[in-house]
């Protein structure tokens, strides 16, 4: 009956536990103090050897499969240049070519040849009397040689020869 009479119905602190308050307090103005020591130790981080050395390789091989990757594009750019190069050394040479096959073609014509053989070398068309006549109706005629001295491995593959055709 005490709450009834006074105001102390709205006072939270009553709720509140004291414990719990001085708690706060000491978490607030709390200082830890490590000796300079120890502060040391634990400012310095401990580097594991195993790790560093596992990091090192794992870097190298990084480092080493992008150098050869950047090798690799180098040589492959230096190659698409020398075939492009000889491409077009191709296409020049092709074109020469064709420009030389026609002043061959432009200078020496049937009748620029036929001209030159009659002046030059006295020579004059076949007549009938120079045309000679070869007679193949006989046909051609072949001899098979057989070697006579035949195993008889060789009998049995004939045989089996004989057998298939």
């Amino acid at each position: 009956m005490a709450f009834l009479s006074s105001n102390n119905a709205y006072d939270i602190s009553v709720f509140e536990d004291e414990n719990l308050e001085n708690q706060d307090l000491h978490k607030k103005n709390k200082v830890v103090k490590i000796p300079k020591k120890k502060f040391e130790q634990a400012k310095r981080r401990k580097r594991n050897p195993l790790k560093l050395t596992v990091g090192f390789l794992f870097s190298a091989v990084v480092v080493a499969v992008v150098g050869m990757i950047i090798y690799s594009q180098v040589q492959l750019t230096e190659l698409n240049q020398k075939i492009s190069e000889a491409q077009e050394t191709l296409e020049n040479s092709q074109s020469e070519y064709t420009q030389m096959q026609m002043n061959v073609d432009a200078k020496y014509t049937t009748s620029i040849i036929e001209e030159y053989a009659q002046d030059k070398l006295g020579m004059t068309k076949a007549n009938s009397s120079q045309k000679e006549f070869v007679d193949l109706s006989s046909g051609d005629k072949a001899k098979v040689v057989e070697k006579e001295d035949k195993s008889i491995f060789d009998t049995i593959v004939d045989w089996i020869s004989s057998i298939w055709s």
